[in-house]
């Protein structure tokens, strides 16, 4: 696959710091022990993550706008171009020494999603797309999975916990589907997640409460397989609402059904 000058960039920041994430998870198993735990490890490792991915960014293209997750919003000179990046995303996964955790990068021009980039340096993963162009694993093109009966179908998705997130809801959500699917899973990294979809892994994923980061690099890569992707009302605004749902025509028609269904009844006035 031939890659553009922008993939490029976009690649070249991502390898380089996840040499040093991957360094980094390979210290977790030693801080496991301590009562302190590796917290601010890892919150340290997200932030030496960052700061590469943006120096790398910068240097390629030097007035693009940023959307980060520890650095939050940065104007750019050029206001038509914003890179939207996780450096670590599934935070949780790499402080507790599981290998499923991601770099993601997007590229917006005017509002629209351009290209996107993840990467799990520990399965050396690298998912890729560009808008018109496809979706490629490590060089291989993806389609989503094409199963359309609910008993064969394999669906993910987030999970509240410690105060996040609305439990009766969710609960709402899932049961139905424990009983008519193959199974549910919670990977706990939405951008990786949304790649497994793209890759015909799993046959949807949705999730509540996320950041665009989270959501923009994984959204472009499943629609560049052929699939579909919305918030959690159907709609395009899946940046701003924090929801995403993903499958293709079939799953994402039907998890939109499900979380109709179980959205909370109106407030009587």
């Amino acid at each position: 696959m031939a890659r553009s000058a922008i993939l490029n960039v976009m690649v070249q920041a991502a390898t380089k710091a996840a040499r040093a994430l991957s360094r980094d998870f390979g210290e977790i198993e030693n801080l496991q022990v301590s009562r302190k735990g590796p917290a601010d490890f890892v919150t340290a490792a997200d932030r030496r993550s960052e700061e590469i991915v943006r120096r790398e960014l910068e240097k390629a293209r030097p007035g693009y706008g940023f959307l980060l997750e520890e650095s939050g919003a940065i104007e750019g000179t050029d206001s038509q171009h914003r890179w939207i990046v996780d450096p670590l995303d599934g935070t949780t996964n790499f402080m507790h020494g599981i290998p499923i955790f991601a770099i993601s990068i997007a590229l917006e021009r005017q509002g629209q999603l351009m290209a996107g980039l993840v990467y799990n340096p520990v399965m050396d993963e690298l998912f890729t797309a560009e808008r018109g162009s496809g979706a490629f694993l490590n060089d291989r093109r993806l389609r989503v999975a094409q199963r359309s009966r609910l008993s064969d179908c394999l669906f993910a998705t987030g999970m509240p916990f410690l105060g996040h997130g609305d439990v009766g809801r969710t609960l709402r959500e899932i049961a139905p589907l424990i009983g008519e699917t193959s199974g549910l899973r919670r990977g706990g990294a939405a951008a990786i997640d949304l790649c497994w979809v793209a890759a015909g892994r799993y046959d949807g994923f949705w999730e509540r409460g996320l950041s665009a980061w989270d959501i923009a690099a994984g959204a472009l890569i499943v629609r560049e397989a052929g699939g579909f992707v919305s918030d959690a009302d159907g709609g395009d605004r899946i940046l701003e609402t924090g929801s995403v749902v993903a499958g293709n025509e079939f799953t994402h028609g039907h998890l939109l059904s499900v979380l109709k269904k179980a959205a909370p009844a109106p407030a009587e006035t």
